[in-house]
């Protein structure tokens, strides 16, 4: 065969390991299982953490509590003061605006306008959720203040 051909290095291909073919085989008799105990028996398998029969690690510790992780909210956060560093009087403020500004990387996770910082420009703000300080600061400055996700809850109380 030409040298020019792919192929396997030498030894690379191994014959496969038939087991449980008779003693002259080599792996005949208890198949290579050794003699006697859990691993030689069909179906001896154990599950992951077993010890032994001992009481495994994730049984003796106690399991307790709640935890609201998978259930929260995270908000991507813009402070007053980077408003009023890049937008002008009389912009408006959405999520899409601030992504396109560079205040936030995600444009499909909500926003929240904390309260950090002084504004003197009149925004239209509309966004996920605001600080009640940020809106208290937002509306002295003559903008206004709008959050879509909130409207509906506290009115039907």
């Amino acid at each position: 065969m030409p040298d020019f051909y792919l192929h396997a290095p030498k030894g690379a291909n191994k014959k496969k390991r038939i087991i449980g073919r008779g003693n002259s085989s080599g792996s005949g008799g208890t198949a290579g299982r050794g003699n006697k105990g859990q691993q030689s028996r069909s179906g001896g398998k154990t599950y992951p953490g077993f010890e032994g029969g001992q009481m495994p690690l994730y049984r003796r510790l106690p399991g307790r509590g709640f935890s609201n992780k998978p259930f929260r909210k995270e908000y991507q956060i813009v402070n007053l003061c980077d408003l009023e560093a890049k937008f002008e009087s009389g912009d408006s403020v959405d999520t899409l605006s601030l992504f396109m500004k560079g205040l936030v990387k995600k444009p499909e996770l909500p926003v929240k306008i904390l309260g950090k910082g002084e504004i003197d420009i009149a925004l239209m703000v509309s966004v996920d959720a605001v600080s009640s300080g940020a809106k208290a600061k937002i509306e002295a400055a003559g903008g206004k203040v709008e959050t879509p996700i909130a409207t509906g809850s506290s009115a039907d109380a």
